[in-house]
């Protein structure tokens, strides 16, 4: 089985290095095949996403992503749409031994991954500057229907939907109507919705009353870092991009220039992501033991400094290597 690693930029090489030393060290049938893509290669090559780069990507089964920086519009944005990777799947979770605003948080952000004011249509015209913002039927549909379709795989027991349907009333107005239509099939599953600017209150003062989140692309990029921080940071926050054929599985992080190359960046988010990668692709009790290993080096208080800790991007991988052995 073939896995495109792209470290990418900044930070993004240190965690895929440390998240690399944990799936080299568990008993996988994967072929790793590493590939550029950023700022980096676009000085090299003219472009941040090499034609090579994405012809050999589409010829693996999943992409292991670090992180791009001032070129990641160009890259894991384009990835996404090239692979049709359509849902954005970003878990929130508290850990035990992580300082953080709220405890016993565990909730599913499910973000649409392909249109919204992020398909980029933008003009500007004598001093105006207008976006169009692209919602479908089809792309609305297939997202509900992933978001219920993790909640009933995982045995969640609420789905909400995020909108602004109030004010966007073509739009947003269509992606509710969507939402309760695909709800309707899954009548075990309580469907509910709130407006986006009342979803981030109550995210930051009372996120239990969440578990799986569906919402529109740019609704959902901005919630995701919202719960991660009432957690602990985008240290601990994994993503993925999952398709009908390809995925993508990407720290929601980006490169951090600030601490790159001083190894101390956190590489949890990293390792969950890898984590994710695993049960996507069948590998449900090695994902187990990931996780529980990266659960039980948190718990004992041992992390990297952005969440108080002394440890360097490595020592904190050999510290969850050691756990799962």
């Amino acid at each position: 089985m073939r896995i495109a690693v792209i470290p990418g930029d900044g930070i993004g090489k240190e965690v895929t290095e440390a998240a690399m030393l944990i799936l080299e060290n568990l008993d996988l049938p994967f072929e790793y095949v590493w590939l550029e893509a950023g700022d980096e290669a676009e000085k090299k090559y003219g472009k941040p996403l090499p034609d090579e780069t994405l012809e050999e990507v589409k010829r693996c089964k999943a992409v292991l992503f670090g992180a791009a920086g001032e070129t990641a519009a160009d890259v894991i944005v384009k990835l996404r749409q090239e692979l049709e990777t359509y849902a954005n799947v970003r878990p929130a979770k508290s850990f035990e031994g992580v300082k953080s605003i709220h405890k016993n948080v565990d909730m599913v952000i499910v973000r649409e991954n392909t249109e919204c004011l992020y398909k980029g249509i933008e003009f500007e015209v004598d001093g105006v500057a207008e976006a169009v913002r692209i919602i479908s039927r089809k792309a609305s549909e297939r997202i509900v229907r992933f978001a219920f379709e993790l909640a009933k795989r995982e045995k969640r027991k609420r789905v909400t939907a995020l909108h602004k349907a109030n004010v966007m009333r073509k739009t947003c107005g269509l992606f509710k109507r969507v939402f309760y239509e695909v709800a309707r099939e899954y009548e075990r599953i309580e469907a509910n919705d709130y407006y986006i600017d009342a979803a981030c209150m109550y995210i930051a003062m009372d996120p239990w009353r969440f578990d799986v989140i569906v919402t529109t692309n740019m609704f959902g990029d901005i919630v995701s870092d919202l719960a991660a921080g009432i957690v602990g940071g985008l240290g601990l926050a994994p993503s993925a991009n999952i398709g009908d054929e390809y995925a993508i599985f990407e720290p929601v992080h980006g490169a951090a220039f600030d601490i790159a190359g001083k190894g101390i960046a956190n590489p949890t988010a990293m390792i969950l992501t890898a984590s994710m990668m695993l049960r996507h692709l069948g590998f449900e009790e090695e994902a187990k033991k990931v996780e529980k290993a990266v659960e039980k080096v948190l718990a004992e208080g041992k992390t990297t400094p952005d969440l108080g800790g002394n440890l360097k991007t490595m020592e904190m991988a050999e510290e969850i290597l050691k756990a799962i052995e």
